[in-house]
């Protein structure tokens, strides 16, 4: 039987406190795989394709039809599986068992190429679930947003010595589901950037969401009021509808040098990430089905010449990294012997952070409710004040962020705040203080939830980059704990081959029992990170397990 990929219907999640399942966690499960293909929040949810170049949240339709009447019917002591966006069985567990477990492109590592993995897509065997796609726990641009801003927040600190991007500016591209948190991040911190992407609609989204300020007519009109902004010490974020190998190179022949230099266009899939020289996003889709080969060999060339303008910026002085989307090993393989002269963002600007056991947290007021989240804020500014950096974010995010879908929230947050938090938001659920449960969980990209030696794992200190056995080793503690659901992803952010990953929900609906679950989970989810990098030497990871009584038979 054919497979149903394209679907017109529209699918947004249900709002209010009235369940359609038999539990939250069952109905957390619904809406926020629901809320991952709103049109809101989607990038192509008519093909199931959520964020990340193909990153989907269900394999076809008709498994997105058996996945929600399989949960509409799941019992409070049964466990729904789901093997690549397919469900393949219903299994009694216990009630405190996940009530979904996920596990998305795993491939055995020998057949781990792009070649074999987008056959057996095609074949209907398998799925790319990015990493919070295909987990249903993407939350839009948001989602990255955070992360964004504490990298360049990282960045100002450590190359400028400033606490904010005032009077500096970005160049970069791509602004798609990810990249698109770029403009907003930027100007959060105060700072100019120019940002490139050839897709219009891409800039008209990110306009529309209110994450990017203006569209330049062409790069003289762009490069003038990135001029003006920096010496007015503006913020002010500047899109620029054309393709980013034609303006790189044109801006290091003028001789002008941003002071921060990257890109994020979703280059770890070539096939539909990055789009060549000389082609318009449908010109690209023509080329691309007749002639894949061709079309790959000049997305190849783009990309190479994109990368060498990158280095040669980076000579000039500008500030440039990776930004985690595989397009350094990408520029390599296309002939950019020294691609990798480009710093990951991780070991650079992100790892002290993980070392310690923060990372990406995020959290979805299941009723739709805007109020849900404006209740949490002021709550963390209540309970968490000592905080400054978080309380600023939290401040910024309540004035600034414009929810896609459901409402949501994310920051970074460490090992101890997490449970500590969790318990907190159960209590406003108690209370009533919410109008409904909400679902705490986070992006895979964690402290101790992945290994992706091109980016969270790069460079770690004993040279464990590639051990793929603590993104298992999280997964299955998440299950021992008593998450909502868990996942296990292959593939996400870097592209297939290049990584293991895992995720998380915790739904907290006011009981005691989540109250028990989220003690465990939130406790023993940062841990984990804490405890990978204390065994990869990291001495402040070793002073905090140390420190919090962590049973760890090394460090006895």
């Amino acid at each position: 039987m054919a497979r149903t990929l394209t679907s017109d219907r529209v699918v947004r999640a249900p709002r209010g406190g009235q369940r359609s399942c038999r539990g939250w966690a069952q109905e957390g499960a619904l809406r926020l795989l629901m809320n991952n293909l709103d049109p809101d929040v989607a990038r192509d949810p008519q093909h199931l394709i959520v964020y990340g170049g193909r990153g989907k949240a269900a394999r076809d339709w008709e498994s997105f039809d058996r996945i929600v009447s399989a949960l509409r019917t799941l019992g409070d002591e049964e466990t729904l599986l789901v093997q690549s966006g397919k469900p393949v069985g219903v299994f009694p567990t216990h009630a405190e068992a996940p009530r979904v477990l996920i596990a998305n492109a795993l491939i055995v590592p020998r057949w781990a190429t792009d070649e074999i993995f987008w056959d057996l897509e095609q074949r209907g065997l398998t799925m790319y679930g990015q990493m919070t796609a295909g987990s249903w726990i993407y939350i839009g641009t948001q989602g990255i947003l955070q992360g964004t801003y504490e990298t360049l927040a990282s960045l100002a600190r450590i190359e400028f010595g400033s606490a904010d991007l005032t009077g500096r500016w970005v160049l970069t591209s791509g602004l798609g589901e990810m990249g698109g948190a770029q403009p907003l991040a930027v100007t959060l911190l105060g700072g100019a950037g120019l940002f490139v992407d050839v897709d219009p609609h891409a800039l008209e989204r990110q306009l529309a969401h209110g994450y990017l300020d203006v569209a330049a007519r062409d790069l003289d009109d762009a490069l003038g009021r990135v001029r003006e902004a920096v010496a007015a010490r503006r913020a002010l974020s500047i899109g620029l509808c054309a393709n980013a190998a034609d303006i790189y190179p044109e801006i290091v022949r003028r001789g002008i040098v941003p002071d921060i230099v990257s890109d994020q266009t979703a280059a770890h899939d070539l096939m539909v990430g990055y789009i060549p020289q000389g082609m318009d996003v449908e010109e690209a889709a023509t080329v691309r089905h007749f002639d894949p080969r061709g079309y790959l060999s000049k997305v190849k060339a783009s990309l190479a010449t994109e990368a060498t303008a990158i280095l040669e910026l980076q000579r000039r002085g500008a500030h440039a990294f990776d930004y985690g989307n595989n397009f350094r090993a990408q520029a390599r393989d296309a002939g950019v012997a020294n691609a990798f002269d480009i710093p990951g963002y991780v070991p650079k600007y992100i790892r002290p952070l993980f070392a310690v056991g923060s990372g990406p947290f995020r959290w979805v007021a299941l009723g739709g409710e805007a109020a849900d989240i404006h209740a949490i804020d002021q709550m963390i500014l209540r309970e968490f004040s000592s905080n400054a950096d978080l309380c600023r974010w939290i401040r910024l995010a309540s004035e600034k962020v414009r929810f896609q879908g459901l409402p949501a929230r994310i920051c970074y947050l460490g090992y101890g705040d997490r449970e500590r938090f969790g318990h907190l938001v159960n209590d406003l659920v108690k209370d009533g203080k919410v109008s409904a449960p909400v679902a705490i969980g986070r992006d895979h990209h964690d402290t101790g939830s992945v290994a992706s030696p091109f980016r969270e794992t790069e460079s770690m200190r004993d040279g464990s980059d590639a051990i793929a056995d603590w993104p298992v080793l999280n997964a299955l503690l998440n299950v021992a704990s008593g998450a909502s659901w868990v996942s296990v992803h292959h593939g996400g952010g870097v592209g297939i081959g290049n990584s293991i990953h895992a995720g998380l929900v915790i739904v907290a609906d006011g009981t005691a029992d989540a109250d028990r679950r989220i003690g465990r989970v939130l406790h023993n989810d940062p841990g984990i990170g804490v405890a990978r990098h204390a065994d990869a030497g990291y001495p402040e990871s070793i002073r905090l397990a140390r420190s919090a009584g962590f049973r760890i038979p090394d460090l006895s």
